[in-house]
This record gives structure tokens, sequence and C-alpha cells, in this order.
């Protein structure tokens, strides 16, 4: 497989709908590469900076999660504003949990001013995984309303209500999220179209560790046409032990980590005395940087995969060796 070329390409500025790095590389065909960021539970800038340069040079974009996990973090679009200064495009997400429309409708105008043109449309952890259980949620809109929601903003230039935004809409290229191992499963794949009906310009999938599930995924994906409007980018992140793949395994709803890959990560430091904490550590995440670069190689292969994000939260230094390992540096450019 040849690695990704540096060249320039070059597309058509008509055919953008926010101009966006992330939205030039997909329509230059490239296979693109996408990060997180989590904002910190404090005010402190150079917290994000210092993720920021991790990840600078390894990855395309990045997301600036929002609340994750339903705990009180930097707002997104603050912490957007510190990735983008630092030279990293953010993709600003956006949960329905937080906020109503009026909210969301001002936070994305924002969010356009200050230069920002990703957003990822998600519905929310619920609050009580988060350190306030007792909040309310709002759910105003459903993330499905609130993709479609975005998309008249930018293409009809009017707001929800249907009212003129005052000197044109937002640009925005809009994300949605999808997992392709939720109960039913089978459904999975339709509910995909409906946000790429609804207006999804990309979507990133939940963390694939059953490569046999997604590959079923992507082809009944390809069928229904999926990828001819919506890009698509594979979730990959890389273990830190052999105890999160077993919890993910069997306490994360949503989530199919074959017994195979726990055994795996078991075997990374069976030769390791279990009281060397610290040499059971390193294999354990070398061992996940390995399966994760090993993950990319073959969804590469997968049509339909346009490209892959890497969650590798609080754990930002693995992006480099994996984006190496994986044969997906330089990154390309586009103009």
């Amino acid at each position: 497989m040849s690695e990704p070329a540096a060249v320039a390409n070059t597309t058509t500025n008509a055919s953008l709908k926010a101009g966006s790095n992330l939205e030039r590389l997909l329509a230059a065909g490239e296979f693109v590469v996408t990060g997180e960021i989590g904002p910190p539970k404090g005010c402190d800038a150079e917290v994000v900076r210092h993720k920021a340069e991790l990840l600078k040079g390894y990855v395309d974009a990045a997301n600036i999660t929002d609340n994750q996990t339903a705990i009180v973090r930097m707002s997104s679009i603050a912490t957007g504003l510190i990735v983008q200064q630092a030279g990293i495009e953010p993709i600003i997400q956006m949960t329905c949990r937080d906020r109503n429309r009026l909210a969301m409708q001002s936070d994305i105008l924002g969010a356009a001013a200050l230069g920002m043109k990703n957003v990822l449309c998600l519905s929310g952890d619920h609050q009580s995984f988060g350190n306030h259980p007792g909040a309310k949620n709002v759910h105003d809109l459903d993330s499905m309303q609130l993709i479609r929601m975005f998309q008249e903003m930018r293409d009809k230039g009017v707001f929800q209500c249907g009212e003129e935004i005052s000197g044109g809409g937002p640009r925005l290229f809009i994300g949605a999220a999808a997992n392709p191992f939720g109960d039913p499963i089978p459904i999975r794949p339709l509910r995909l179209k409906k946000k790429a009906i609804a207006g999804a310009d990309f979507i990133q999938t939940q963390l694939i560790y059953d490569m046999d599930t997604f590959r079923a995924f992507m082809k009944r994906a390809v069928e229904l046409g999926v990828p001819e409007t919506t890009r698509i980018l594979a979730g990959v992140g890389p273990l830190k032990s052999a105890g999160a793949a077993r919890y993910m395994r069997d306490k994360v709803p949503g989530m199919k980590v074959p017994d195979a890959i726990v055994a795996r990560m078991d075997n990374a430091v069976k030769d390791i005395p279990a009281d060397d904490k610290k040499a059971r550590a390193a294999a354990w995440r070398a061992e996940g940087i390995k399966l994760c670069i090993e993950q990319i190689r073959e969804l590469r292969e997968i049509p339909g995969v346009a490209g892959v994000h890497i969650m590798a939260i609080e754990w930002e230094e693995a992006v480099k060796p994996i984006a190496e390992g994986a044969g997906l540096l330089p990154r390309p450019k586009v103009s």
C-alpha cells in the first residue's frame, strides 16, 4: 500500500459547502485522519495548547468534545478557538443534551464568526454518567433534527423558525456519529442513511474492534449509497490495557470487543511479573498501538471508508506513532 502523498491537490471552490481543510481533503479523494481533543476540567489554555501540539502534523482536523461523558469542561467553542490558533482545524462537537434550539443556533453562529467550519452533531451522554447527575437534560431537538437545522441554516440561510439569517447562513461542514454495533444491529445502516438524508456531510463511527461486524455494516452502507453523499470515517482507538479491553467488552453498551482482542492484550504481559506495573503498562500500551495500526491498515481496504477518526483521549502522545506506523504520514495538503 502506498503512503499518502504530501503534494498539493486542488478542489473547486464552487463545489465546497464550507471550504474547511477536512472537506477539501475528502473532496480531493484523500484518506483523511481526524483526532480528538478533550477540553480540560478548568480554564487553563496551556493544557489545550499542549494537546494540540501533540496532534499537529498528524491529523487533518481534531474533534473538540462537548462536556464528554456529561462532565463539565471548558466549552468546545472556546477550546476550538485555542486549537485553531495553535494550527489545527477544529471540529466542534455540539450535543442536544445541554442546549435548546435557540442556544445551538446562537453558538454555531458564534463558532462560524470565529472561523470554525466543521461541526459534529451528537445526542450527548446521559447526565447520570457525569459529575452533575441531577442536572436536567434538554433534548429540545434530537441529533437528526440538529443536522437538518444546521443544513437549512447553511443552504437556505434561515433559522429553524424560518426567519432569514442576516447576511446569510454560516458555512458549515456537518458531521454526525454512527454506531455500527448498537442493538438492533441490522437497523444501523438504515439509521446512517437517515442521517445522510438529513444533511450529514461526514460520519465518524464508534470505536471499531469487531471488523467482521463493521465490514457487514459498510457493505450495507455502500448498497444504500451512503458514501456517495456522506464520507464515512472509521473510529479507532489504542487500548491502554487488558482491563480496558475487558471493561469495554463487558460493561459498555453498544461496544463489541471480540474475546480474541482481550486475549491478545492479556498475552502482551504474560511474561512480565504482576508486580512490575510499569513494565506491564508499557507492554500493554505498545500492543494497543500495534493493534490500532493493524486495524487502520485493514480499514483502508474496506470499500466506502474515507478515513479514520483516532480517539486517544488523554493519550494524545499515541497519535504520532499510530499515524507513522499506519503509513499515514506526511499528511497531504490541498489548495
